[in-house]
């Protein structure tokens, strides 16, 4: 009876339906996310910038992530990383196996505004399943940009050209250890794009992104 009665003190609400559920999201919802696992998560590895993705960006998994990132459920991050690093273990797309992991970062002033970047929340779940060494701190945004959503390829790479540095963690440092990059969303690559740039043209290696979700179904569509 005392184990029932401390079980149900520990549970909480699941963040997407409001149901009690000892865990970050209830197995309802759970199940609904996996339902929007990509079939093939390493389709768009390939040059330029290879991407990695975990699902398809719509349904339950486009809502988890707006919840995530506007309705202050930072919580949200941790079975998504968990989910991108499942799938990547299971389908290693590269034969490296000594990556450093770093997460897009959000301006400084939007992540007062926020409380957290959920790109490094995922991160930090993916790298404890995986293994792999988090460098939170590897890229900085130096200014502020406008939201992408509802702006063309174009705007969106005019949006963020020049919009990285390369961070504290990595900075003045010699790094022989490839980056992987880590998202929450990849679309039109710009966001992606940018950040690649400015850590090649430190010298530094990129692998590519991993992104919980893309609305990319066809290299071909190219051009977060």
């Amino acid at each position: 009876m005392l184990k029932g009665l401390l079980n149900l003190f520990l549970q909480s609400n699941c963040p997407l339906c409001q149901r009690s559920t000892p865990d970050d999201l209830c197995q309802y919802c759970a199940k609904q996310l996996q339902s929007c696992h990509h079939k093939d998560p390493s389709c768009l590895w390939q040059k330029p910038i290879p991407i990695f993705s975990w699902g398809v960006y719509g349904g339950s998994l486009k809502r988890a992530i707006a919840v995530m990132k506007y309705e202050n459920q930072p919580q949200i991050a941790r079975p998504l990383g968990q989910y991108l690093a499942e799938a990547w273990l299971l389908n290693l797309p590269s034969n490296e196996r000594h990556l450093v992991v770093v997460p897009i970062p959000l301006h400084a002033s939007k992540q007062k505004q926020r409380g957290y970047n959920q790109a490094a929340l995922i991160a930090q779940s993916f790298c404890q399943v995986t293994g792999l060494k988090l460098k939170q701190n590897g890229l900085q945004r130096l200014r502020e940009t406008k939201a992408q959503f509802g702006l063309s390829a174009s705007e969106r790479e005019n949006n963020l050209a020049e919009a990285f540095a390369v961070g504290s963690e990595l900075r003045d440092r010699r790094l022989d250890t490839p980056v992987l990059l880590v998202d929450d969303i990849y679309t039109t690559g710009a966001t992606a794009n940018s950040a690649v740039q400015t850590l090649r043209q430190c010298g530094l290696t990129v692998l590519g992104l991993a992104a919980v979700a893309t609305t990319v179904k066809d290299r071909h569509i190219k051009n977060s």
